[in-house]
């Protein structure tokens, strides 16, 4: 699917349609904060995989009853998937900065057995409370407008991605927590006073807690070797899904859709949305220029350094405050970015999805 169907840029847009997608955006981030930013996250996964099977399907057949296929897919995939209803730099965020709110002020609703800070709670769902909602929908809309400018201006890189780490970084700055956070052992990358046990007092409205001194995104999945295996686990399907259907995103849908179980409590599924995605990209850059063999391994090998990069930027950004700021956007952002610049002198023939 063509990437610009992903995003309308603020230049050139009419009035009457910045409002519309404004105030739904309001209501998207309130609607993340609502159900809680991974359950919204899961959404997209169903959204996307929706507006990609109808992709395909449209690319098999002439019509769908006199209905354009090509436009219905855009508007599934780009217009409510990825766009103000589902898109993660609207609901998720919205869900994001709603937990970095709560965190701060309503200690008190930390679910038993959270063992985080509560700020970093992206399973909340915090239901139809006004305050918490408010401040959803004021994200998702600081979402929307970071993404859409940057689509305008040209930002080489996945906009939906950076809106995800911009705000997740604004939503720190709001609500007094650090940017970086302190490392408790032998510097940001040390993960082992987690697997000691290791525990700090930390104070948030008033409520003093013992909580782990480093935490890791994700306690199963934070092991070098174990993040590049399912990294290449991961880049290889994700290529192998574009081979066959054309479609970068499908990758992605169903990576994001796994996340469900996850949600409910099944220990160690792993989050590979990112790296299916790049995995998808690996095999698009290089099956102009080699087979399908050969885009397949590139797959494979791009979903190994984005896997990484994720777990490179949890070590730094999110282990040691006391908020989520999302590994797996960050890793997008920075790989989609490379490839950008890769494309651009040359290097590679194509920029993917961008």
């Amino acid at each position: 699917m063509d990437a610009a169907l992903l995003q309308v840029p603020i230049v050139g847009m009419e009035v009457e349609q910045f409002v519309l997608l404004a105030i739904t955006a309001l209501a998207g981030g309130a609607f993340g904060a609502a159900l809680g930013a991974l359950p919204s996250f899961v959404f997209t996964g169903f959204v996307v995989f929706l507006g990609e099977g109808l992709a395909i399907l449209q690319r098999e057949v002439a019509g769908l009853e006199g209905i354009d296929g090509g436009q219905l897919a855009a508007g599934v995939t780009g217009v409510i998937g990825f766009g103000a209803v589902t898109g993660p730099h609207v609901a998720f965020a919205g869900g994001v900065a709603a937990s970095a709110y709560a965190g701060k002020k309503y200690p008190e609703m930390e679910p038993d057995g959270w063992d985080y800070h509560f700020g970093k709670d992206i399973l909340y769902a915090f239901g139809t409370k006004p305050d918490v909602l408010a401040v959803g929908a004021v994200f998702g809309v600081v979402g929307m407008l970071i993404n859409q400018v940057g689509a305008g201006i040209g930002t080489p890189t996945d906009t939906i991605a950076l809106s995800v780490v911009a705000t997740a970084f604004l939503a720190r700055l709001a609500f007094g927590y650090p940017l970086v956070g302190t490392a408790a052992g032998d510097g940001l990358l040390d993960m082992s006073p987690f697997e000691r046990g290791e525990k700090r007092v930390v104070t948030d409205g008033g409520v003093e807690r013992e909580l782990l001194a480093t935490e890791p995104w994700l306690p199963h999945q934070y092991e070098w070797g174990n993040v590049a295996a399912i990294g290449l686990v991961g880049g290889i399907l994700g290529g192998y899904i574009w081979i066959q259907t054309g479609s970068v995103f499908l990758g992605y849908g169903i990576s994001a859709m796994s996340l469900l179980f996850l949600n409910l409590g099944v220990e160690k599924i792993p989050v590979t949305h990112h790296i299916t995605l790049l995995g998808s990209v690996g095999a698009v850059v290089v099956a102009p220029i080699a087979g399908s063999v050969a885009a397949l391994l590139a797959a494979g090998a791009f979903g190994v350094v984005t896997g990484l990069l994720g777990e490179l930027t949890q070590r730094v950004f999110y282990a040691h405050s006391g908020t989520h700021v999302d590994p797996p956007a960050m890793a997008i952002a920075l790989a989609m970015f490379v490839v950008a610049v890769l494309s651009m002198v040359g290097v590679l023939p194509n920029a993917g999805y961008l």
